[in-house]
């Protein structure tokens, strides 16, 4: 169960990551990802949360919405797993595997390249009127996180930290410019970004 609620009822997510080899569960992976320090950015979108969910749960959407992305591609799109390649701009090659799946509200994944580190992010979706919701990335870098919180600190704050959220700033404002023109987002749109361009 999810510790958010939406309009004050508890809502569910479908776990669909299941075992993995280490013997952890999901839900174990998720409360060791929620250890890390995280980086969160959120905009508001003039359509509602389901016709947010329409956009962002479709396979490939990162194609027409993403500014870094050269392309998006679904290894697996089923009501069970969900699992896609993004290649960067700069040819930096991502998995996501999606842990929870919750429609109208969000999903839950980890990205990395394949049998490197991960980081966990958390998509969350929230309507605020007929024609008005926000969605909220949310990521846990790997970057950092097997040193201390104290020695981190610092690099995270100065350099991690305005990274990410410039990043998340431009994937976000990608999502709002194709609901807005019904057209792919440019690359580069808001300028280049050093770990993806």
């Amino acid at each position: 169960m999810n510790q958010d609620t939406l309009g004050g009822q508890w809502t569910m997510a479908i776990p669909i990551g299941g075992p993995v080899p280490n013997g952890k569960n999901t839900a174990d992976r998720i409360r060791g990802f929620q250890k890390r320090r995280s980086v969160e950015f959120t905009l508001e979108f003039p359509v509602s949360a389901s016709e947010l969910w329409n956009l962002i749960s479709r396979a490939g959407n990162l194609n027409d919405c993403h500014p870094f992305c050269r392309t998006n591609d679904a290894i697996s799109w089923e009501s069970e797993s969900h699992q896609d390649r993004l290649v960067y701009l700069n040819g930096r090659t991502y998995v996501r595997q999606f842990l929870t799946w919750d429609k109208d509200i969000g999903y839950e994944l980890i990205i990395g390249e394949e049998n490197g580190p991960e980081s966990y992010v958390v998509w969350e979706m929230k309507e605020l009127g007929d024609k008005k919701s926000t969605l909220t990335i949310t990521v846990y870098p790997y970057l950092l996180a097997n040193m201390s919180k104290i020695t981190s600190y610092l690099p995270f704050m100065l350099y991690i930290r305005p990274k990410l959220k410039s990043y998340l700033k431009s994937v976000l404002n990608g999502f709002h410019y194709f609901i807005e023109t019904g057209e792919a987002v440019p690359r580069n749109h808001w300028g280049k970004h050093s770990w993806f361009s």
